[in-house]
């Protein structure tokens, strides 16, 4: 959908580079958390807060470091916390911290929550009121100030009138923005609703923004932020791809589509197109060392992928029944998928792809040989390349480049001296009328097998030195068999250019593994044939 002329702008603020480094497994270096700031600016975020300046001393080399580059009209913000109970504001080391970030804004958060004033901050409620409003007007005095009202809807529903005074107190001394945090992730979209309209109406007399900041611990995180913007807040507050501590914060991916494609009084990144946004969020997976979460709304590989043969039929037909927008305007792509389940449609939909074109006896031919293998314990859905090979054998066009003569391998040697295990990788293989004998060391038999399989080639086929794996996966088909059991092995692999995924699948751990690695390579030298 488009936007109106009247829509109201929504302002994004990110907190992947604190909120976010704060989920189980996440860990950003200083040229991670830069890197991030560059690409969040780029795409348009209003806000990027970069770190607590007072916990280490990254985030103030952070905030050092990112003053050197333009971000255009984004805004750096420094977080903090209010001032201590005992001190003044200008003689807490945390305030002047935040004063030294140098930031054009500054995140200031405080108590809501009645409880957590008295048991945690062992505060009274008035000092409490007197700690925000203070540290609000000095930080104030040195950038635009953005006031983060922490636990509100819990400190809401236990004290309302409490509740509101806090957020009084951090207008009244100079705030630009107040945000309301769901710090727990526990209230529901209506809740969320009506608290958010009272607070907004309690401040009609200030001059000042209201935002929202959500956990996601009942998986409510984008509904109750998308209710807050119906109600009038014009600031959502969250990290890319929902990282962040338990289980996560509200995932502005999901906030920046659902505001800029299915609200039509609402504009995002100052009307910006999303192409980016797929890009974004596998940017931020890969520096946080995250795997992508496939079955993500909008940008997840899965998002747009279609495998039952009833819903390719349709899709073939008119795309808009099974997608509820174009995966081009977030810069994802639709899939189709063939597996067991699949009809003659998904064939027919990837037939341009693959040059199947209208043969309907190929078609079934393949799907055929589909249904056979995924019996056996194979599946194609992240296995392209070994798809791409079966067509081509199915229709006669595979050439094979090499033949396995055999190979062996040695594994859990030891060297004495380094005390580190490692394995061997003994390969002999025939490339035309040429046997290629070779070895090759590795950290495991799958690292041996790989090195060993590329170095016995490497005469023949120099191209092969373009390849690296990525990725190494297994799975037990029938875990009932025991040790027996047939294993499933995912390979992904990489040139620099293009990334594809093999698979392979025996009783024997080696075997899987080495028809995965010989895929790999064949389909890199069909490509550079082709």
């Amino acid at each position: 959908m488009s936007a109106t002329s009247s829509a109201q702008p929504v302002l994004i603020y990110d907190t992947t580079l604190r909120d976010g480094s704060q989920g189980e497994g996440v860990s950003f270096s200083l040229q991670d958390k830069l890197n991030i700031a560059i690409r969040l600016a780029e795409i348009g975020i209003e806000f990027i807060e970069g770190g607590y300046p007072l916990s280490n001393e990254k985030d103030v080399a952070f905030f050092e470091q990112i003053r050197k580059h333009d971000l255009g009209k984004s805004k750096v913000c420094a977080f903090g916390m209010t001032r201590r109970r005992s001190m003044k504001a200008e003689d807490d080391p945390g305030m002047k911290a935040l004063v030294a970030a140098k930031t054009p804004c500054c995140t200031l958060v405080g108590k809501t929550w009645d409880f957590h004033v008295t048991e945690v901050l062992r505060a009274t409620l008035d000092e409490n009121l007197a700690m925000i409003g203070e540290s609000a007007e000095f930080l104030a005095g040195h950038s635009e100030l953005i006031y983060d009202a922490e636990h509100f809807f819990d400190g809401y529903n236990a004290n309302p009138e409490y509740a509101i005074k806090t957020l009084q107190a951090a207008a009244a001394s100079g705030a630009k923005w107040l945000a309301l945090c769901d710090t727990n992730g526990g209230t529901l979209p209506e809740r969320v609703a009506e608290v958010t309209r009272i607070a907004k109406e309690a401040m009609a007399s200030y001059d000042v923004g209201i935002g929202i900041h959500c956990h996601n611990d009942c998986e409510l995180a984008v509904a109750n932020s998308l209710a807050a913007v119906d109600v009038g807040a014009t600031q959502v507050q969250g990290t890319i791809n929902g990282i962040g501590e338990r289980c996560g914060n509200v995932d502005l991916i999901a906030v920046i589509a659902n505001l800029a494609l299915k609200k039509e009084n609402t504009t995002v990144l100052g009307g910006r197109p999303l192409q980016q946004l797929t890009e974004l969020s596998r940017f931020v997976y890969e520096t946080a060392n995250l795997q992508w979460r496939n079955n993500q709304p909008f940008v997840g590989q899965s998002a747009f992928a279609h495998k039952g043969g009833m819903h390719v039929h349709a899709i073939n037909k008119a795309a808009s029944t099974y997608e509820h927008i174009d995966p081009t305007l977030v810069g994802n792509e639709r899939r189709i998928l063939v597996s067991e389940l699949s009809g003659r449609s998904n064939i027919e939909a990837i037939a341009g792809k693959y040059d199947v074109g209208d043969d309907k006896e190929l078609q079934n031919k393949i799907l055929a040989e589909v249904v056979r293998l995924e019996n056996q314990g194979y599946q194609f859905e992240s296995a392209t390349a070994s798809f791409d090979l079966l067509i081509r054998r199915v229709s006669g066009k595979f050439r094979p480049h090499f033949e396995t003569i055999k190979y062996r391998v040695v594994a859990g040697d030891r060297d004495v001296k380094s005390q580190v295990a490692f394995a061997e990788a003994i390969i002999k293989l025939q490339v035309g009328d040429t046997l290629w004998f070779d070895a090759a060391e590795g950290h495991g038999p799958v690292n041996a097998l790989d090195a060993g399989l590329r170095k016995a080639l490497a005469g023949a086929y120099p191209v092969l030195s373009e390849i690296s794996l990525i990725d190494y996966k297994v799975r037990v088909v029938d875990s009932g068999s025991g040790t027996a059991a047939s294993i499933r092995v995912n390979i992904e692999s990489t040139d620099g250019k293009e990334t594809w995924g093999t698979i392979g699948v025996s009783d024997n751990i080696i075997e899987a593994s080495w028809q995965a690695l010989v895929d790999s390579v064949e389909y890199k030298l069909h490509r550079s044939e082709a």
